[in-house]
């Protein structure tokens, strides 16, 4: 018999729940099995998920399929349909120790071959705690869960849940033995971070989280926090940015258009004026600022004219790291009703805003040549600055230790040192 095998597809924070259930698995002394855990975030995650599962099913005929994660959770019946599949379990059940006990135990017998409760009469905080998930150099924390927005695009609200939030005291304990194990850098990673502590007591904000992990552990040498809703931003979080520098210059924006009318029909909580304002304060506040973003291309009704609205605000906010999607229906959400734009359109124009995102990802390396930066080290011969810009180094560093290096010039899109 052996360990069994674990498959993860999409997001950090799945990544970091894969962690969580090996930890699981193995206590309940699962063996001989293959877990997947999936994705939902467009229709191709959902095809890809269903491809893997096939090869899996071909690479190991004797294990036991247990299909996981956010496809399984919106769509059981696909999955439960799948001869390859021998279980379909939610994105609650797969946190609960209960559910491994049960597969290692009797798995086809008396175990249900779909356990998926319904995941929006959840209301607990993750209670599943990591200490050391990531690299050496780098490790996540969990502090948010679910979604309470209903953006017309977006089926991840029916795979996470409504939000919740990990109370503070349990965030900073973690971190603490985090720095204690030799981390030198946490990144804080939630599905909808920036709702983090609305569902607490006193509904302190994530830049209150911010703050208190920062007093509270002052061996803790880089902060950095993953992808934000800028509207929802906070003063404390301002203050942050503007007065800590162990707090990393680099915010992941949720921008996902740039033209009025689409952000509206998306039901997002901002318009592009809010989006520019935000980083050009930010960036006032501190100047070394980069940010990423998330963009769709070719939502439901987008014309050209509204599509070169987000190609202009590329260069408004000077976005740097760019996650373009190309747009992809999800059945059952409002924007799939909605008259779609042609197929080869959406992946020209998708094209041209990954066009857009490579020539100020040229221009952000062009404007490092020459300088001082204090580089986590990922492997002997890779880090990152402080921006999340790739060092190379030709002779080899520490490996999760932070080096000063002058920036020598480019290799593709990587600084040398």
């Amino acid at each position: 018999m052996s360990a069994p095998i674990f498959s993860t597809m999409g997001c950090r924070l799945n990544a970091y729940e894969t962690e969580a259930m090996k930890e699981l698995a193995e206590q309940a002394g699962l063996e001989n099995a293959v877990v997947v855990n999936t994705c939902a975030v467009t229709a191709e995650a959902v095809r890809k998920a269903r491809q893997d599962i096939r090869k899996l099913r071909k690479a190991h005929p004797e294990a036991r399929l247990i299909v996981t994660g956010c496809a399984a959770q919106t769509e059981p019946e696909t999955f439960n349909a799948m001869p390859e599949v021998d279980a379909v379990i939610g994105n609650t059940e797969k946190m609960q120790g209960a559910t491994w006990q049960g597969m290692a135990a009797d798995f086809i017998g008396e175990t249900e071959t779909v356990q998926v409760d319904d995941i929006m009469s959840v209301t607990e905080t993750a209670g599943h705690l990591i200490d050391g998930f990531g690299t050496r150099s780098r490790a996540y924390v969990q502090v948010q869960n679910g979604c309470d927005h209903r953006c017309t695009f977006c089926i991840i609200p029916y795979g996470r849940g409504n939000s919740r939030s990990v109370p503070a005291g349990v965030v900073v304990d973690q971190i603490k033995r985090l720095v204690d194990k030799g981390f030198n850098e946490v990144v804080l990673t939630g599905v909808d971070l920036t709702s983090w502590g609305a569902d607490l007591p006193a509904t302190p904000k994530l830049g209150d989280l911010v703050m208190r992990i920062l007093k509270l552990v002052p061996d803790l040498p880089r902060l950095r926090i993953s992808s934000i809703d800028s509207i929802e931003v906070d003063e404390n979080l301002m203050q942050a940015i503007a007065t800590e520098p162990r707090l990393m210059p680099h915010l992941h924006l949720s921008l996902q258009h740039g033209d009025d009318m689409i952000l509206k029909r998306m039901k997002r909580r901002h318009l592009r004026d809010d989006a520019i304002r935000f980083a050009q304060e930010a960036r006032a506040l501190r100047p070394d600022m980069t940010f990423g973003a998330d963009i769709i291309a070719g939502f439901p009704t987008e014309t050209e004219a509204m599509f070169e609205n987000s190609l202009k605000l590329v260069e408004e906010c000077n976005l740097t790291w760019l996650h373009v999607f190309p747009y992809s229906a999800r059945p059952g959400t409002p924007a799939a009703r909605m008259p779609a734009v042609n197929g080869a359109a959406i992946k020209e124009r998708a094209a041209r805003l990954r066009a857009a995102g490579e020539r100020q990802v040229q221009r952000h390396l062009e404007a490092q040549v020459g300088r001082t930066h204090d580089v986590l080290m990922e492997n002997p011969h890779m880090g990152r600055t402080a921006q999340f810009t790739e060092v190379s180094f030709a002779a080899p560093q520490a490996e999760g230790e932070i080096v000063q290096a002058e920036i020598t010039g480019i290799s593709g899109n990587q600084l040398t040192a």
